[in-house]
C-alpha cells in the first residue's frame, strides 16, 4: 500500500479566557434628554414691575436624566413619562401659595401653587422634584441631573445636580 501525500492545513489555536464580571459592572448607566413645552400663566407676588400681573408664557423645559437602564426594557425612563409629568402644568395657573389670587381663581379652576414665587428658577427645581418622585414611584433608578426652564426664547433658569 502506497502512502498518499497528506495535505497539511495549518490551524491556529484559539484560547478564550472568560473572567467573571462583578455585578456592579454589568449594569448600564445611561443619560437621556427630553424637551417638553407647555402654556401656563403666572405672576410674581413680590415683584415690582409688570411681572406682578397675571400673564402667560410658552414655557420650554429641557431635562437630562441619569441612572440604571432597566435590564428587561432597555429603557432608563420612558420619554412619555417625562412628558406627562411636565404637561401637568399645561394650561394651568401657577401661583405662590401665599398669593391672595389662589382662592379667587380656585373658585373657577384649579391652581398649581408653589412654595415661593413661580419663577423659572423655582419651577426648575419643582419639576425636577416631581420627575424624581415619579421615577421612585415607578421603581426606576433614574434621577434628574440637569433641568432648564425657559420662560421666553431668550431667558431660562438651569439647575444642575452632581452625578453620583
Amino acid at each position: 500500500m502506497e502512502e498518499s501525500p497528506i495535505a497539511c492545513i495549518g490551524y491556529m489555536a484559539l484560547l478564550i479566557i472568560l473572567y467573571p464580571v462583578p455585578a456592579n459592572q454589568s449594569v448600564m448607566i445611561s443619560r437621556i434628554f427630553k424637551e417638553v413645552h407647555f402654556d401656563a400663566s403666572h405672576r410674581l407676588l413680590h415683584y415690582q414691575g409688570k411681572c406682578a400681573f397675571l400673564h402667560g408664557h410658552r414655557w420650554k423645559v429641557e431635562v437630562w436624566m441619569e441612572g440604571r437602564v432597566d435590564e428587561k426594557t432597555g429603557i432608563l425612563v420612558d420619554y412619555n413619562t417625562i412628558k406627562s409629568v411636565i404637561e401637568r402644568f399645561d394650561h394651568q395657573v401657577l401661583l405662590n401659595q401665599e398669593d391672595p389670587l389662589v382662592s379667587a381663581i380656585q373658585a373657577i379652576q384649579p391652581v398649581i401653587t408653589t412654595p415661593g414665587e413661580p419663577t423659572s428658577e423655582l419651577l426648575a427645581s419643582f419639576i425636577a422634584d416631581l420627575l424624581n418622585e415619579e421615577c421612585a414611584r415607578l421603581g426606576l433608578q433614574a434621577r434628574v441631573i440637569r433641568i432648564r426652564v425657559w420662560e421666553s426664547p431668550t431667558c431660562h433658569a438651569e439647575v444642575a445636580y452632581e452625578s453620583q
